[in-house]
């Protein structure tokens, strides 16, 4: 895979340089109960200080960051880097149309393309780990995991159709200051292919790598929590290429504490 590193990091320098006018917001990190424990024995994990995008990116950023970045528009980018379904939804390479609107979040972006995309605001993608951390909280409470009532109102977003038009970004603020982690799209994650790695280094290459649909989720903890472990499942499924018509980013940031983003 040298080549194909190397590649990348040239498009990812390319990207790089763009003014970071999104906002984002401080998370303070700590110690957190990951639903991917830290070790086979069920330690916490702790998660550094970062800050993240208080919004997914949607159409109307996406579209300026191709504009200016051609190389990833529909129909430059080359196929290690997206599929064929890359924003098929948009009438044209820099052209939204009706089936994309402005303030939606961006969807039908590969991995690649997401990353080149915070490259360009100094930023990153979310590890799992601060992406689960954010998302644990509600509107009053940093961690809101334990309340059957939050749980509930996630999985109805879950049990929708996903052939629906996706919403526009206009959720309520999490306690963090953080909108539409949940109920809206699904979100990519820098570290999306490491999420499910058995604690048996010879089974990594399994062709049955989907078992965690099953028995492999055993190994996770709170297997209560559908709605991280099904968000989990999904994003392990996935490729670096992949688009899918429900999956959008937001970006992210390292800090250390006290400092602004």
């Amino acid at each position: 895979m040298p080549f194909l590193r190397t590649t990348f990091a040239c498009a990812i320098v390319l990207a790089a340089g763009a003014s970071a006018a999104a906002e984002y917001a401080s998370l303070p990190g700590g110690r957190f109960a990951s639903v991917l424990p830290a070790d086979v024995k069920g330690a916490d994990t702790i998660v550094a200080p970062f800050a993240l995008r208080r919004e997914p990116v949607t159409n109307a950023e996406f579209l300026a960051f191709v504009k200016t970045h051609p190389q990833w528009q529909r129909g430059n980018v080359a196929p290690i880097f997206a599929e064929t379904r890359y924003l098929a939804n948009w009438q044209a390479a820099t052209a939204l149309g009706a089936d994309a609107q402005p303030d939606q979040p961006v969807t039908q972006v590969s991995w690649f393309a997401a990353q080149a995309f915070c490259a360009s605001e100094n930023a990153r993608l979310p590890s799992w780990n601060e992406w689960e951390f954010a998302a644990a909280a509600d509107a009053t409470r940093a961690d809101a995991r334990s309340d059957p009532a939050w749980r509930e109102r996630i999985l109805n977003w879950y049990s929708r159709p996903s052939n629906a038009a996706v919403a526009r970004v206009s959720g309520d603020a999490n306690f963090y200051g953080v909108r539409d982690l949940h109920g809206l799209v699904w979100e990519w994650v820098d570290d999306f292919g490491a999420l499910l790695v058995a604690s048996d280094s010879r089974d990594q290459n399994d062709p049955d790598r989907l078992k965690f649909c099953g028995a492999g989720a055993l190994n996770l903890r709170d297997r209560d929590n559908y709605a991280v472990l099904m968000r989990v499942a999904m994003l392990s499924a996935l490729k670096a290429a992949d688009t899918t018509v429900n999956l959008g980013f937001r970006c992210a940031r390292s800090t250390t504490s006290g400092t602004t983003p």
